[in-house]
């Protein structure tokens, strides 16, 4: 989109151009006039360190580091190119390193700041007074980390990185700085781009939901590890469906027909795939697939144990047991043992 002068006679386009043909430098030129009027793009925010780099073994500076009235730290993170390079990979290390930042630790860093840049004030006055905190909390401060991404343009690789993250619960904001030369001067449009500001409200409705439904997805899964006891083999802390297949592969292995198997399990539904002929894997990775075709299914081997050491064999067919096994994993262990009581086979929950 244009920028265009409102004249007498119309609607005059002014004209686009770059930083670079500008004359204007990342560090002694944007990031001075940023720093200085922060708001432009990140309101609400305190910067309190520049080029800040305090940790061993790393030569990473963070373009400016900031804390907002919310008391969370503030990553920004400036370009003057075109596509953003790979600045939000290294955003995203710079809130890692961050991260752990004290509320004292930010009154040193602020006061170094305040030294460097000839300003006058106490930092940790100046800090609460901005935060409209009377004392210090460290609980309270920088509970979170938020990224702002200030540059001229963003690829593709970058807005779709940011999107992607921000649904599941950062903080990613991207600036876009675009400057146009009017005569002699140079104008700079500044637009928040992600998240759109009239949707941001939306958008942040949106990644709770997701990420509190991620949540509930992994709590309600059952997480349940068993010890399988074969013979004089212990196998511990296998995942259920590890364990129920530990348990066929033992009995088969001392002469149990996996066909028995399969009719034994038959309420699970297709719990054994059983294909004529025996089979190695790739063979029967490509008639299992075919088999799901036909049945109006989604191609999918994988949701089956079908590497070369894990399928069952008969003189005339192969067998692979599902992956997918669901709350009844314990009952139908026991009806394998109830249905063989003979082989030395139990399981127990491992509650370490």
């Amino acid at each position: 989109m244009a920028i265009y002068q409102v004249t007498k006679k119309g609607l005059s386009p002014i004209k686009a151009t770059n930083f670079s043909d500008a004359g204007f430098r990342e560090r002694e030129h944007l990031q001075q006039l940023i720093k200085r009027q922060i708001d432009v793009i990140s309101p609400d925010t305190l910067v309190i360190s520049e080029e800040f780099g305090n940790w061993d073994n790393s030569r990473r500076r963070i373009d400016l580091l900031g804390v907002d009235k919310d008391a969370n730290l503030v990553v920004i993170e400036l370009k003057r190119t075109e596509d953003g390079g790979h600045m939000e990979l290294q955003a995203i290390r710079y809130a890692a390193m961050v991260s752990v930042m004290t509320f004292g630790g930010a009154v040193e860093v602020f006061a170094t700041y305040l030294s460097k840049s000839g300003q006058e004030g106490d930092a940790r006055d100046l800090l609460l007074e901005f935060l409209g905190w009377d004392e210090p909390d460290e609980e309270e401060f920088a509970q979170d980390v938020r990224i702002i991404l200030a540059s001229a343009e963003f690829s593709k690789e970058v807005t779709t990185s940011v999107l992607w993250l921000n649904e599941r619960s950062l903080d990613i904001r991207c600036v876009r700085l675009r400057p146009y030369q009017d005569g002699d001067q140079l104008l700079l449009d500044v637009q928040q781009v992600i998240p759109l500001p009239e949707a941001e409200e939306y958008q942040i409705q949106i990644r709770n939901k997701s990420r509190l439904e991620r949540v509930a997805r992994t709590q309600s899964r059952d997480l349940t590890k068993f010890d399988v006891i074969a013979g004089d083999q212990t196998f511990s802390r296998l995942p259920k469906r590890r364990a129920i297949y530990q348990v066929i592969r033992y009995l088969c292995d001392q002469g149990v027909d996996p066909e028995e198997i399969r009719q034994l399990l038959a309420w699970r539904g297709n719990s054994i795939r059983v294909i004529e002929g025996n089979l190695g894997a790739v063979e029967f990775k490509q008639q299992l697939a075919e088999q799901q075709v036909s049945e109006g299914k989604k191609s999918d081997p994988t949701r089956y144990y079908i590497e070369e050491d894990e399928l069952f064999h008969t003189a005339r067919k192969t067998f692979a047991l599902t992956k997918m096994w669901g709350p009844r994993t314990a009952e139908a262990i026991d009806q394998l043992l109830e249905a063989f009581p003979n082989h030395q086979v139990s399981y127990r929950e491992n509650l370490g």
